[in-house]
């Protein structure tokens, strides 16, 4: 999952600045940050579960709350351009 939502935040990045439409790159920015949202959760959970150390725990937690947030409000965007 992690390498997944990864290769397609950089699909949509890429995708982004090759359009010229504003609109569209609003719609594909909105979708770049659901898929880098992902990735963040899901980095966030590999240090939650794998690693029990206190700066893991912390920094599991700070992605994981950052990854929600990205998901939600880019999810909120992307229904709004769409």
């Amino acid at each position: 999952i992690i390498v997944v939502s990864l290769a397609f935040y950089l699909f949509y990045k890429i995708k982004y600045f090759r359009t010229k439409m504003p609109i569209e790159k609003r719609w594909i920015q909105m979708k770049g940050n659901i898929a880098l949202g992902i990735f963040l959760v899901a980095f966030a959970l590999n240090l939650l579960i794998m690693n029990r150390s206190t700066v893991d725990l912390v920094i599991g937690g700070l992605f994981l709350v950052l990854g929600v947030a990205n998901v939600i409000l880019g999810y909120r965007a992307y229904r709004y351009y769409t």
